[in-house]
């Protein structure tokens, strides 16, 4: 099932292509559990600085879960454990400490659009369609459909998606503010590129911190929040990176960072 999630990378940038286009990307277990290895390696790895997930073919970024496949997960207790067992997609992309760019077009339904939320900028064709349809079938999602949408996009519009099951088109998910920027389909993976070097040749570790701290500021009282960044910021002052770009700032050159 390796061949089932693909990774390759180019420089400071890791891309992760859910690879089951036959089925419009949904993920079964086999698929998961790699996703989840995949992020731990991606975590340890100095070298990746930013991650572009994003699906094979042209019809789909995800459609979720293969329900056909959920019994794999074991027993109700077994499946509400999974996050500790690594064994839950969205969790897996939530806790990459890169910045994630989801590079999307087509169908970005269930655990695929949970896949997205928990992506730091999502990308997405002008083709593409959204949903969280859950509902339609008793439940509601459960790797942050209801939270990270609900941040995403405000109470309001994630009510009419979560309570109808309905599918919006993307101009209505940028309109609700889902989305970063929506491109052509032929632009939507270059675009994400292009995002994906910009960020990675900046400090790595002024990119890690923050994204730690717009996930402090979703978190915490303002003012608690205001304190927390004073101090990540004061450790960052102290960094090589820095120094460097203090230098390349007076001598009126590119930095060059190298995460120390």
């Amino acid at each position: 099932m390796s061949d089932e999630i693909l990774v390759t990378a180019e420089g400071h940038v890791t891309t992760v292509v859910l690879n089951r286009p036959h089925k419009l990307n949904a993920m079964t277990v086999a698929m998961d559990q790699r996703l989840n290895a995949v992020v731990h390696e991606i975590n340890n790895d100095a070298t990746t600085r930013v991650v572009i997930l994003t699906g094979a073919g042209d019809r789909a970024f995800s459609a979720g879960s293969d329900i056909r496949d959920l019994d794999g997960y074991g027993s109700n207790w077994e499946y509400r454990n999974r996050f500790d067992a690594r064994r839950d997609y969205a969790r897996a992309v939530w806790l990459l400490r890169k910045p994630v760019i989801a590079a999307i077009d087509g169908y970005c339904i269930g655990g695929g659009l949970e896949m997205a939320l928990a992506a730091d900028i999502r990308v997405a064709s002008t083709r593409s369609s959204f949903a969280a349809g859950e509902i339609r079938w008793g439940w509601h999602g459960g790797s942050g459909a209801t939270q990270l949408l609900t941040h995403a996009v405000g109470p309001g519009n994630a009510a009419r998606l979560l309570l109808t099951g309905d599918r919006i088109d993307a101009a209505t998910a940028d309109h609700y503010g889902l989305l970063q920027e929506l491109v052509t389909p032929d632009e939507v993976l270059p675009r994400a590129t292009a995002l994906a070097k910009h960020i990675a040749g900046l400090s790595p570790i002024a990119v890690e911190r923050t994204k730690h701290m717009i996930r402090v500021a979703q978190n915490v009282p303002l003012e608690t929040g205001l304190l927390v960044e004073n101090d990540s910021f004061a450790y960052l002052m102290t960094t090589e990176d820095a120094a460097e770009g203090q230098r390349a700032f007076a001598e009126k050159r590119a930095p060059e960072f190298h995460g120390r």
